[in-house]
């Protein structure tokens, strides 16, 4: 309805999927998505799973906490 389509609804679907999926984690959910786009075309497929939010904000703690 809103979407203009159903390709355009099923992208915003998608999107509104990652967007609460990190929320949903307590992962800020703009600086998550811009760092996955900045590292995924690099990483080889058997790390993806370290792009999950979950798996992101474990790893930005454990950078924090080895910074303090």
């Amino acid at each position: 309805m809103f979407a203009g389509s159903d390709r355009g609804a099923e992208r915003a679907a998608i999107v509104i999927t990652l967007i609460m999926t990190a929320r949903l984690n307590e992962v800020d959910p703009q600086a998550w998505l811009a760092d996955v786009f900045a590292r995924i075309a690099n990483l080889p497929q058997t790390r993806l799973h370290e792009l999950l939010p979950w798996e992101w904000k474990r790893a930005r703690e454990a950078v924090t906490a080895k910074a303090a």
